[in-house]
């Protein structure tokens, strides 16, 4: 009978979210740019995607109300820039590319600012 007790509780805790003591998925937070740099690194490379450098400055904006993080990518030999503006939702990298509502137009973001870079 207790090891019945035990299950119940166990899957009751695990259906509620009690058990994994994960974050909330929805919980947003900044990434400063070394974090966001060594992520967006990680996210490129699952990819397999061929990036020729790096450089992530926080720009002034934010996406509600937390500051965001905009990381300018280098691809291809050619110059080819894509940026890629980042929070962070329940700790894992989120960019205007898997959430469009993650404002990221034109800014001067670095052009004054310290950068964090890396090479491909």
């Amino acid at each position: 009978m207790r090891l019945l007790l035990s299950a119940l509780l166990l899957v009751a805790l695990v259906a509620s979210g009690c058990a994994g003591g994960g974050k909330d998925s929805s919980t947003l937070s900044a990434a400063s740019p070394s974090v966001a740099k060594r992520l967006l690194v990680r996210q490129l490379e699952a990819k397999q995607l061929d990036y020729t450098w790096i450089a992530c400055i926080r720009n002034g904006r934010s996406f509600r109300d937390v500051p965001i993080t905009r990381c300018n990518v280098g691809f291809g030999i050619d110059p080819h820039v894509e940026a890629y503006c980042i929070v962070l939702k329940g700790g894992e990298l989120a960019s205007n590319f898997s959430d469009p509502a993650i404002p990221c137009g034109h800014d001067n973001a670095g052009i004054a600012g310290n950068m964090i870079t890396v090479g491909g």
